[in-house]
């Protein structure tokens, strides 16, 4: 019955959501930044959303420094960087490698970096079959990785390790599962309130899976650079539940 149930979801649903492709591991978080490069004649700058990933939480870039989480909607300028500011903040050659060093940045290479994920792979880190291949969560639960949480100011955010469960509008899909302390070992409670998400359970309009896989809500994050929705069991365990487990 819990098998037919979920053919049955999957071919209800296989019509209404077309999800995104997914870029290979090593691309997989990748993205340009062409907000004025181009423009002012300098190649794009390539960013690694892994290879950051390891010495920093998400709230360092994306609370502290400032960077939108959608790309090309950052303000960003060369004057700005060199005074410290956005990528200047670590890039000043003592954090991370001098703003002299162009190439490294400015390459319009999606893939730039690659042979670093060859080595990092070969590390014996928690694994997922999707999005880059590693479950950062879990890399972080078990202390395999200690990124930094702040540069120069800490979070002032509370401690709530509440979990969510968020039922869903179709009685054939399982519940989703939303677990508070693990977002907030990555991010503060402004990335995602009041922004994305009213604070108040259910009181969030819209919230479907249709606008998720437009790049609203959970899709900010969830469609290149955490993992993927085709990672259907991670948010809605019960799914698994319906394969008998398997």
């Amino acid at each position: 019955m819990g098998g037919c149930l979920l053919i049955a979801a999957e071919a209800l649903a296989a019509p209404v959501f077309d999800l995104p492709p997914v870029a290979p591991p090593d691309q997989y978080g990748n993205i340009l930044i062409d907000r004025r490069a181009t423009q002012k004649g300098v190649k794009p700058v390539s960013f690694s959303h892994w290879s950051h990933r390891l010495r920093f939480t998400c709230r360092v870039c994306h609370t502290e420094l400032g960077f939108t989480m959608k790309v090309n909607t950052s303000e960003i300028t060369e004057a700005e960087n060199k005074a410290g500011k956005y990528c200047g903040a670590c890039h000043n050659g003592r954090i991370a490698f001098s703003q002299k060093e162009c190439g490294r940045c400015h390459n319009n290479d999606i893939a730039y970096g690659s042979e670093k994920f060859d080595l990092f792979m070969e590390n014996p880190f928690p694994r997922t079959p999707f999005g880059d291949g590693i479950n950062w969560v879990e890399a972080l639960r078990t202390g395999m990785i200690n990124p930094r949480t702040y540069l120069k100011t800490k979070s002032k955010d509370i401690v709530f390790e509440k979990t969510l469960t968020i039922e869903s509008g179709w009685s054939i899909i399982s519940p989703s599962i939303f677990p508070h302390r693990a977002h907030i070992q990555w991010l503060d409670c402004s990335t995602c309130h009041p922004d994305l998400f009213n604070i108040k359970l259910k009181s969030t309009k819209a919230f479907t899976m249709s606008n998720i896989l437009k790049g609203d809500f959970c899709g900010v994050c969830h469609l290149t650079v955490a993992f993927p929705m085709n990672d259907c069991m991670r948010c809605h365990p019960g799914i698994s539940e319906d394969k008998g487990g398997q």
